[in-house]
């Protein structure tokens, strides 16, 4: 019997790989801004400063693009909640989720945006993704907190719209930064404004959870 071998895929030279890491570049800063929708080949190929023929010779589609920008944007959003560790302090591993994800909101806004973009747009292009990968992850670390709680080392909530909850308040301050410096002002819409939510949301949540004395 015969077996078949399939061919690995060639293995990009260094200068391919800094072509398809300008076209993603580019292509976050145009998706960010306009959507999937709105964003065009000819757009990403001229904020990349590249032609568009030499541009598809790297993605094909538009799509493609699309999607290699999400399944990292992914990849990076979900780092934090992975860290929740259940054998931690269970304010201590909050505090210091909320932390990070203010710190993404503040280093990572176009991702965010672009994220954004897609849930408004109804997930067409994501959706098995966040049935899949994001639901499952969700679902573990919600046992996590739920074994928190039955500890009685956190108060009892609901553990899904707790998450719901921290992911709406931080990544506020990157989709709608415009709006958050504008309201703050000068004066407080400085980069001082991560650490000022920071420690209003740790107040929020950790204060809101710790159990209270009996």
């Amino acid at each position: 019997m015969t077996t078949t071998v399939k061919a690995a895929a060639p293995r990009r030279t260094r200068i391919q790989t800094e072509k398809r890491e300008l076209i993603l570049e580019a292509a976050l800063e145009v998706f960010s801004a306009n959507g999937f929708r709105g964003a065009t080949i000819d757009q990403i190929a001229e904020a990349a400063g590249m032609s568009k023929p030499n541009l598809l010779y790297y993605f094909h589609r538009k799509e493609d693009i699309h999607e290699t920008l999400i399944q990292r944007l992914l990849d990076t959003w979900l780092a934090p909640l992975r860290e929740l560790d259940d054998i931690g302090d269970p304010l201590t591993e909050l505090r210091s989720y909320i932390r990070r994800k203010l710190e993404m909101a503040r280093d990572f806004p176009r991702e965010s945006r672009l994220f954004a973009n897609e849930i408004l747009q109804g997930a067409p292009r994501i959706m098995p993704l966040i049935e899949g990968e994001l639901k499952t992850l969700v679902d573990d670390k919600v046992a996590v907190i739920k074994g928190w709680m039955r500890a009685g080392r956190i108060m009892r909530t609901d553990p899904y719209h707790l998450i719901f909850s921290i992911w709406a308040t931080t990544q506020h301050y990157a989709d709608f930064d415009v709006q958050v410096r504008a309201v703050l002002g000068p004066d407080r819409g400085s980069d001082g404004r991560f650490e000022d939510a920071a420690r209003f949301l740790e107040q929020l949540f950790i204060e809101g959870l710790r159990p209270k004395p009996e």
